[in-house]
């Protein structure tokens, strides 16, 4: 994912539409498969000042998946007065150095308990998993390292280190997990279950806050991973690892 940021310095006698420009914009990018999100921001201390933010799948997808698709028409129809006043359009690279503030509510990871206890959920599923006639041979052959290696990507997922992303080939990789394997619906249940038993087991928070926010990534993920598995499916290959808050959910498309 980068991050486009675009600076604005708008004349006074044409700040009335530029907000107004910008929400008929806006229906563009939430059509586009490229565009993760985006924000406009407007200075306090300098109110003819604007800051767009827009994440995007990639470099590439922005500039010839976007710019070359069917809706970036709409969108430079609405913004194509402005062009001129732009003071600054470039790509951004997210950097290590992030996290949440004081001010910010803990992360489903940190509420949880973090990696130590995903290794614990996951460990108990893949015991559960493996004793189970339905899912067994679907893990038949599994990496003995598994379950650490699904442990990782749950508490990457909400909200804790990166490491999924950065030492086992993040959302592409495990895409490729499940590529092909036509997964079942009635597997799908089964696992879901099996993992919310593991959460019982093992002690995971039970208020509803947090367990409502865990069942829809379980629901969210697992039915992805049935569309992707399909034989006919063309699952969106370059996306970062999801990140899951308190009724938050990413914006993938099977």
């Amino acid at each position: 994912m980068v991050i486009e940021y675009i600076r604005y310095r708008v004349p006074q006698d044409r700040l009335d539409g530029f907000e107004a420009a910008y929400e008929r914009a806006a229906g563009a990018l939430r059509a586009a498969p490229q565009c993760v999100d985006y924000e406009l921001s407007r200075c306090l201390d300098d109110p003819a000042c604007y800051v767009l933010r827009i994440a995007w799948t990639s470099v590439d997808e922005h500039l010839k998946g976007f710019r070359g698709g069917p809706v970036f028409g709409q969108f430079f129809a609405a913004i194509k007065p402005y062009v001129e006043d732009i003071e600054e359009m470039r790509h951004y690279a997210q950097t290590s150095v992030s996290g949440p503030g004081g001010a910010a509510p803990p992360s489903l990871y940190e509420w949880a308990g973090g990696t130590d206890a995903f290794m614990k959920l996951c460990d108990a599923f893949y015991r559960l998993a493996r004793s189970d006639d339905l899912l067994a041979p679907m893990f038949a052959s599994m990496d003995p390292d598994h379950a650490r290696y699904i442990a990782v990507w749950l508490a990457e997922v909400f909200g804790g280190p990166t490491t999924y992303t950065v030492e086992h080939g993040g959302y592409p990789h495990m895409v490729g997990l499940h590529v092909g394997r036509a997964i079942s619906e009635a597997q799908r249940r089964r696992w879901v279950n099996l993992m919310m038993d593991a959460a019982d087991e093992v002690g995971l928070p039970d208020d509803p806050e947090f367990r409502a926010a865990f069942t829809s990534y379980l629901e969210w993920g697992s039915r992805l991973a049935v569309s992707n598995s399909q034989p006919d499916a063309n699952p969106i290959q370059q996306a970062p690892v999801p990140r899951w808050g308190w009724g938050v959910a990413p914006p993938y498309q099977g």
